[in-house]
């Protein structure tokens, strides 16, 4: 227990001392939201892998996914990978850092609004944001509380209140810059964590090679009647696999607090190095944590089986299961790994959703003259709403029959992310995106998902079959975005010309260069 505590201690104090060293950065709205535009490529790369993975992946999904698809769960952290980290920085880091500085957008709503001349989209896009992010920043409490209630007997309710005041201080203190560097280090923890527990829980099990032979003799007849399913290559339910790996791969692309990292980095050379930094940090951590979960069925003595066959206590119950028999020092490890996935996540959500709500919806439409002081003043008391108002769902939520974590985030990926992926990359890309057809995305998204959720609430009766998942139903969302938006913008209204000029011409600026030859040459 003391060597628990002693290392809560230090991380705290690490975490606390640069949110105020970090305050000569917070200074003006630039230096708060975006780091000024200065951010590195480690910083940016790492700030974007820890934004990425949290409790809900470590302790919700690969439990959850761990259990129901075996080892093949390992395609989700594989295409987290190349998928989520890799194509996203190829296709949108460098086109995203040259676009909004071009137009002078420091949130995705702004984005919407100058890139297609439209103040009233600014205003749906950031009510969404605001919305949708606060079941996502909730679900972050659950997975961490509940490794804090075995390792330490702490009560759910006190493991909650310490993350978000701890959390809220470093992000109002020192805004992005000190969450980058705070990201920074808590990724360099959660590498050294997930790669010391997958040792320590293989080693229980006779190693890699026993882990899979005792996988391989696991049978569940509700599930497959396939020997070894749970060993093989695909996994009993390869189409639900192929949902979660879309979900939480191109989800990225259209979440607003993962594209924010690339208005922030500093130069368009560190944009190639962060995404070769950006893919091997989740090929490590996120293939580790899917990895792990696969091997979560060898527990099932620890966590229990109900009759349906789903773990007892919750698929969010099985991670903490796996490692109650670890010994002290690394269980110390796994909570600070959970707590750095989690907090940095969370930081990166209650700013973007403060920035966005003070810069999109209220600057300009509800106080109508702003000043920059008064800009940053109401961001910081944002970041203490949001933290509050997450964290008290949270601690209703642990005692409602509706607790699983990687439900409430299939709700908001796939809300958020089926309504801006779209719109934001043909946005870069095609001149003759319409506002038309991104009005029509954003409000089929936000619908079919609301829809989706009070369908699995037993509000409404409504069978929809695979779609009945929100993570299916949110891969549905944003591979029909894709289709619909360039469908929609080739019959409705073309966008303003002059706007859509002015917002490439940043690719395409003219430049003058000394001529040394005066004479042409001859044919």
């Amino acid at each position: 227990m003391l060597i628990k505590v002693l290392l809560l201690v230090v991380f705290f104090g690490i975490m606390l001392g640069i949110g105020f060293y970090c305050r000569k950065n917070a200074t003006d709205v630039k230096g708060f939201v975006l780091g000024g535009r200065s951010v590195g490529p480690w910083l940016t790369a790492f700030a974007y892998g820890t934004s990425y993975f949290s409790a809900v992946i470590f302790v919700g999904y690969a439990g959850q996914f761990g259990w129901k698809f075996g080892i093949s769960s390992t395609w989700v952290g594989l295409g987290n990978a190349l998928l989520g980290s890799l194509l996203a920085w190829v296709v949108l880091g460098r086109r995203t850092r040259i676009m909004t500085q071009h137009l002078s957008s420091a949130t995705m709503p702004d984005f919407f609004a100058r890139r297609f001349g439209s103040e009233s989209l600014k205003v749906a896009a950031s009510i969404v944001i605001f919305i949708f992010l606060i079941p996502y920043t909730a679900s972050l409490y659950n997975g961490l509380s509940r490794l804090f209630e075995m390792a330490f007997g702490i009560p759910y309710f006190w493991c909650v209140l310490a993350m978000s005041v701890l959390t809220a201080v470093y992000v109002i203190v020192g805004g992005y810059m000190a969450t980058a560097i705070n990201d920074f280090i808590q990724g360099l923890i959660m590498i050294v964590g997930i790669v010391a527990v997958i040792a320590a829980v293989l080693g229980k099990n006779g190693g890699f090679i026993g882990s899979l032979n005792g996988l391989a003799a696991i049978t569940d007849e509700r599930v497959s009647t396939a020997p070894g399913i749970f060993n093989s290559f695909f996994g009993p339910d390869p189409m639900g696999l192929l949902g979660v790996v879309i979900l939480t791969s191109l989800g990225t692309w259209g979440l607003p607090q993962m594209v924010g990292k690339f208005y922030a980095i500093k130069s368009e050379g560190d944009i190639h190095k962060g995404t070769i930094i950006s893919t091997l940090f989740a090929t490590v951590v996120a293939g580790g944590c899917y990895f792990l979960g696969g091997f979560g069925r060898l527990f099932t003595d620890v966590v229990g089986v109900t009759e349906a066959g789903t773990p007892v206590g919750g698929y969010d119950a099985v991670i903490p299961a796996m490692l109650s028999g670890l010994p002290d020092l690394l269980i110390a490890v796994v909570i600070i790994l959970v707590l750095s996935a989690s907090m940095s996540t969370l930081s990166s959500l209650v700013l973007t959703s403060s920035s966005t709500v003070t810069l999109d919806l209220l600057k300009g439409h509800v106080i109508r003259k702003m000043e920059e002081k008064q800009q940053l003043l109401i961001m910081r008391g944002l970041v203490v709403v949001f933290i509050a108002i997450s964290a008290a769902i949270a601690i209703v939520q642990v005692s409602s029959p509706v607790a699983f974590i990687a439900q409430a985030m299939g709700v908001s990926w796939g809300a958020m992310a089926g309504a801006f992926l779209a719109p934001f990359l043909y946005g870069l890309y095609w001149k003759r995106t319409s506002k038309t057809a991104i009005w029509i995305n954003i409000l089929f998204s936000c619908c079919f998902m609301t829809v989706d959720m009070l369908s699995n609430l037993g509000v409404l009766s409504l069978n929809l079959g695979l779609l009945q998942s929100p993570i299916n139903a949110g891969a549905f969302c944003m591979l029909l975005g894709l289709v619909m938006v360039p469908a929609l913008s080739l019959i409705t209204p073309a966008p303003d010309k002059n706007t859509v000029e002015n917002a490439f011409s940043c690719y395409e600026k003219k430049v003058l260069v000394r001529q040394t030859n005066a004479l042409e040459d001859e044919q």
